[in-house]
C-alpha cells in the first residue's frame, strides 16, 4: 500500500456537467483525505450509506434503486468514490488507502449529521473490500455490511492472505496502460458507447441491460479526467491481496447478496461463511446487480436483514 495521504485540504474540481445520479437526492461536497468528494443523501430515519463498484464508468447512480427505496424510511447516504461520477477526478495515486478513507469520511459525515450511530452499510463489487476494511477496523461504525456480488469469494479466496495492507497490483501494468502517449486512446476505447454496453452485458450476464444505468455510464465515463481512476483499477491496484484475513474478522451481521449469471457469479470460495453465524449468502436469478433485475424482491431481502439485527 502506498504512503499515508495528506490530510490536508484537496484542491476543488470545477463543478460537474454530469446531471445527478439519484433522483431528490441533495448534494454536498466535503474535503477529505481521500481529495473531494461529492456526497448524496434524502430521507429521514436511521442512517444508511451505499457505496457504488469500481468500474471504468462507476458512479453512484450503480445504488439508485436501493437508495430510493430505501431514503423511504431512513437517512441514506450515497458517495461518489474519489475518480468517479462528480468528485475530484485529478491525476494522483489511487489505491486501497485511498477507497477506504472515502468510505470513512462518508461515515464521519453522517456522523457529523446522525450523531455517534453505528450506520446499515452497503456495498458493491470491490467497494465491498473496502468497506469491509473499515467495518472490521471500526465496528462500532457499522451496524450491519452487506456486500453486494462482491470480490474475494472466488475460487482464488484461500490464497488471499498476504500480510496486511498488501494489494494485487500486476508488476509493470500501471505503467503500460498510463503511458502518455496512449493511455487516453486506451480509456477511450474501454469506454465508447459499444464497449460500455459489452461490459454491462457482460454483468447481465445477459443484454437486457438496465438503459438508464448504460447512459449514465457512458456520460460519466466521458468528463474530464475520468481515465486516471479506472487505470489504477485495470492495473490491479485496487484489489487487496489479504482480503480473505479481512473477511474473517468481521463480526457484525454480514449479508452477501450475488447474481448466478455473467462474469461475476463465482461464489465457490465462500464456504467457510456457512460455519459464521453473522454471514448469509443468497444468490438471485439475475447478474452481478440484483437490485436493478429485482428491485421489489431486494428490498424485502435487504430490509428483512437490516431488521434482524
Amino acid at each position: 500500500m502506498a504512503a499515508p495521504m495528506s490530510t490536508a485540504p484537496a484542491i476543488m474540481n470545477a463543478p460537474s456537467a454530469l446531471p445527478p445520479p439519484l433522483s431528490d437526492a441533495v448534494r454536498r461536497d466535503i474535503a477529505t483525505p481521500a481529495g473531494r468528494l461529492a456526497l448524496w443523501s434524502a430521507g429521514d430515519g436511521p442512517p444508511m450509506l451505499l457505496v457504488h463498484s469500481i468500474n471504468a464508468a462507476a458512479s453512484a447512480y450503480e445504488v439508485r434503486p436501493v437508495f430510493e427505496r430505501m431514503c423511504r424510511t431512513h437517512r441514506v447516504y450515497a458517495p461518489d468514490l474519489p475518480g468517479f461520477g462528480a468528485s475530484e477526478r485529478g491525476d494522483r495515486h489511487y489505491d486501497v488507502a485511498m477507497y477506504v478513507a472515502a468510505v470513512e469520511a462518508s461515515l464521519e459525515a453522517i456522523g457529523a449529521d446522525c450523531g455517534p450511530v453505528a450506520v446499515d452499510v452497503l456495498a458493491l463489487s470491490l467497494s465491498s473490500e473496502f468497506a469491509a476494511r473499515v467495518a472490521a477496523a471500526r465496528p462500532e461504525r457499522v451496524r450491519t455490511l452487506a456486500m453486494v456480488t462482491p470480490t474475494g469469494l472466488d475460487r482464488r479466496s484461500a490464497s488471499l492472505r498476504a500480510p496486511p495492507g498488501t494489494d494485487r497490483e500486476v508488476p509493470g501494468m500501471f505503467r503500460i496502460v498510463s503511458f502518455p502517449l496512449w493511455s487516453q486512446g486506451l480509456f477511450d476505447a474501454l469506454v465508447s458507447r459499444r464497449s460500455v454496453r459489452y461490459f454491462l452485458g457482460r454483468t447481465w450476464g445477459s443484454k437486457a441491460i438496465d438503459e438508464g444505468l448504460f447512459e449514465y455510464s457512458w456520460t460519466a465515463a466521458h468528463q474530464p479526467g475520468a481515465r486516471f481512476a479506472p487505470l489504477a483499477f485495470l492495473s490491479a491496484r485496487l484489489f487487496s491481496k489479504d482480503i480473505r484475513d479481512v473477511y474473517e474478522r468481521l463480526a457484525m451481521p454480514v449479508w452477501v447478496p450475488h447474481g448466478t449469471r455473467g462474469d461475476f457469479r463465482d461464489f465457490s470460495g465462500a464456504d467457510w461463511t456457512a460455519a459464521r453465524p453473522n454471514w448469509r449468502l443468497q444468490p438471485f436469478e439475475s447478474g452481478a446487480l440484483p437490485h436493478f433485475e429485482h428491485p421489489d424482491a431486494f428490498e424485502a431481502a435487504y430490509r428483512a436483514f437490516v431488521a434482524s439485527r
